[in-house]
C-alpha cells in the first residue's frame, strides 16, 4: 500500500525503543503514513513507553517539536493508545500539553560544575549503606538544616506521578505552578512529609558529611556522583510539548490517578 499523502502543513517522523514490538508497530506506520528524518519533522511519533517518551523530549528539548507517543510499552503514562488508523487525523485533532522541565545545577566533590535538565524529577540519592545527610535552602533560606534519609526528589507537576509517588508524595495537577519536594525514607525529622513548593522557586540543597555520607545526584537519567552542592529550579525558558487524543489528555491522566483509575 502507498503511503498515504500528509496534508500540509505538518510532517511526521518515526522513532522507536528498540524492542521488536516497537520497531514492528514503526513497520507498519511506515507502510501507510509518509514519513521524514526526524529532525526534520514537524511533528514525531514515538513508539514505546514512557521511558522513550523522555529521551524523545529530550532529544528535542528546545525544538518546541510536540510528540505524540503511542504505547508499545508497559505501562504508557505518557502515551496515548496504539493503534495504526486515522494516525493523521489524530495528530490534527490532538490536544496539547506544555510542561517546563527543572533544571540542575550540581557541583560534586572535585569542584566540577555539571548541569543538566529533567522532565520528571531531580532525585539526590544515597550512594552507600549510611543514609545521606542534607541540608535544604529555598529561595536562599535554610528551611530544614538536617535531613537524614535515603534521599529526597523535586517533582514537577508532569513527574508527580512517577518516582514522587512511588516515595508517598502527592499528584499535582499538570496546570498548578507548584513543585513537590519529597523525602525518600525520611529517618530525621521523622514526620517530615516533604513540601509543596511555588514552580519559581529556588532550592540549594547542601550535602552534609558527604565524604562518609556520599551522595549522586540525577535528572532523569543524567547521574552526577559524589555530589556537594544541588541547585534545582523550573526552566521557564522550554517548553516541551507534549500531543495527546481528546479525552485523554495529560492533565485528564493525572486526575484520574488521583481517584485511583
Amino acid at each position: 500500500m502507498e503511503p498515504a499523502p500528509l496534508p500540509s502543513p505538518f510532517t511526521i517522523a518515526f522513532v522507536t525503543a528498540d524492542t521488536d514490538e516497537a520497531r514492528a508497530a514503526a513497520e507498519a506506520l511506515g507502510r501507510l503514513y509518509a514519513h521524514v528524518d526526524p529532525d526534520k519533522a514537524d511533528i514525531v511519533v514515538a513508539l514505546g513507553g514512557d521511558g522513550l517518551m523522555l529521551q524523545t523530549l529530550h532529544r528535542f528539548m528546545g525544538t518546541g517539536k510536540p510528540i505524540y507517543g503511542m504505547n508499545r510499552g508497559s505501562v504508557g503514562f505518557l502515551m496515548n493508545d496504539y493503534n495504526i488508523e486515522g494516525l493523521v487525523d489524530r495528530l490534527a485533532a490532538a490536544e496539547r500539553s506544555i510542561v517546563h522541565p527543572l533544571l540542575m545545577e550540581a557541583t560534586d566533590s572535585a569542584g566540577t560544575h555539571r548541569t543538566a535538565r529533567a522532565i520528571n524529577e531531580v532525585s539526590l540519592l544515597r550512594q552507600s549503606y549510611q543514609a545521606a545527610k542534607l541540608s535544604i535552602a529555598v529561595d536562599g533560606k535554610t528551611r530544614l538544616g538536617e535531613l537524614t534519609a535515603d534521599g529526597l526528589l523535586v517533582a514537577t507537576p508532569a513527574g508527580s506521578t512517577a518516582y514522587n509517588l512511588s516515595a508517598n508524595g502527592p499528584i499535582l495537577p499538570l496546570n498548578a505552578p507548584l513543585l513537590a519536594l519529597t523525602p525518600i525514607s525520611a529517618f530525621r525529622p521523622r514526620r517530615w512529609r516533604g513540601a509543596l513548593l511555588p514552580d519559581h522557586a529556588s532550592l540549594s540543597i547542601e550535602v552534609l558529611e558527604g565524604d562518609k555520607r556520599p551522595v549522586s545526584a540525577v535528572a532523569d537519567h543524567f547521574e552526577v556522583r559524589d555530589v556537594r552542592r544541588v541547585e534545582v529550579r523550573m526552566d521557564r525558558g522550554i517548553d516541551l510539548v507534549m500531543l495527546h487524543d481528546p479525552g485523554h489528555s495529560l492533565d485528564e491522566r493525572i486526575l484520574r490517578e488521583q481517584f485511583g483509575y
